[in-house]
């Protein structure tokens, strides 16, 4: 049995989309909400005959990753947050870079030499690497409009993997892949007045609505924090109202810290886009924290932590 692994963001899903496209295969699909990275736990070491592992930390699925290999099993790894230490071994293929302007779907777009570029842009656009996505829009000739859209379908497939559990999301991301796996283009996707998109379009929309009045908790020269309340709205918005808030300012670092149900926050930290390095240096020293350069989080951050969580950010980036 083969094995998809992936996050369920626009970038996982993007990444797991070009490869698919370009080799058909069949396989077991293993991702879930966009915060549950170590999901090589759920891969069966005694069933699977390869492993693809998209857009999840080598460093949270470590131990997972290295009982695969010594069962025989070959992995290709791609991603772009922090590995940790990686594990030796020929039957691992990886393919990673840290970079903040890099995800991985455009990593998969350089292996498959631009074949499917317009879904790799689509991602960019959807982990806000927004400058890069325009980039090779531009390259491409794709118009304002072509690339206004893509930005849109970026953003909302980003928004959809938002949420403390499948029940928060409008789609599975396992349904929402293979649903837009149907598609050779994601302009295709803007014709079918059926698709996934116009959905997600409406429930975006609608979540909005419920920031356009929110005060900041902490607004000054260095950074910008907002405090959610335990609402599935709020679950949902928070990384790409993260997202928006960093494009607004993009020399202040942003925090969206959303109440769990059992009083800690979920934060989500954006880098200054004039300075997009250290979110994940800052989110590591919590115990439920991780990420990337210029995008990090934390799961569970206790009520009591918040301010030392505010002096560490303020430190960062003063």
């Amino acid at each position: 049995m083969n094995y998809d692994v992936f996050n369920g963001d626009a970038d996982g899903i993007m990444a797991l989309l070009q490869l698919r496209l370009n080799e058909p295969k069949s396989a077991l699909l293993v991702t879930g909400v966009k915060r549950d990275n170590n999901l090589l736990k759920h891969v069966d070491i005694e069933k699977a005959a390869s492993v693809v592992a998209l857009d999840i930390s080598m460093e949270k699925n470590t131990a997972a990753l290295t009982a695969i290999l010594a069962n025989g099993i070959e992995v290709f790894y791609c991603d772009h947050h922090r590995t940790g230490d990686v594990p030796q071994s020929g039957k691992l293929t990886v393919l990673v870079d840290t970079s903040p302007e890099v995800c991985t779907s455009l990593l998969i777009n350089g292996l498959l030499d631009n074949k499917y570029i317009d879904w790799a842009i689509t991602a960019a656009y959807g982990d806000n690497l927004v400058s890069t996505a325009n980039e090779l829009a531009l390259k491409q000739g794709l118009t304002k409009p072509q690339r206004e859209f893509l930005c849109e379908l970026g953003t909302l497939i980003n928004y959809n993997g938002y949420g403390a559990s499948l029940n928060d999301l409008h789609f599975d991301p396992a349904v929402l892949y293979q649903a837009l796996l149907a598609y050779n283009s994601p302009f295709d996707v803007e014709s079918d007045k059926n698709s996934v998109f116009y959905t997600l379009q409406t429930g975006y929309q609608a979540d909005h609505l419920n920031v356009t009045e929110l005060v900041p908790y902490i607004n000054n020269d260095i950074c910008e924090i907002y405090l959610l309340p335990c609402e599935a709205w709020a679950r949902r918005i928070s990384g790409v109202f993260g997202n928006e808030l960093a494009n607004r300012n993009p020399n202040k670092a942003h925090a969206v810290l959303t109440l769990n149900s059992d009083c800690s926050y979920m934060v989500s930290v954006r880098a200054p886009l004039n300075n997009r390095t250290g979110a994940d240096e800052v989110c590591v020293q919590f115990a439920t924290g991780g990420g990337r350069k210029a995008a990090a989080g934390i799961n569970q951050l206790p009520e009591n932590e918040i301010n030392q969580f505010v002096d560490l950010l303020i430190q960062k980036y003063s």
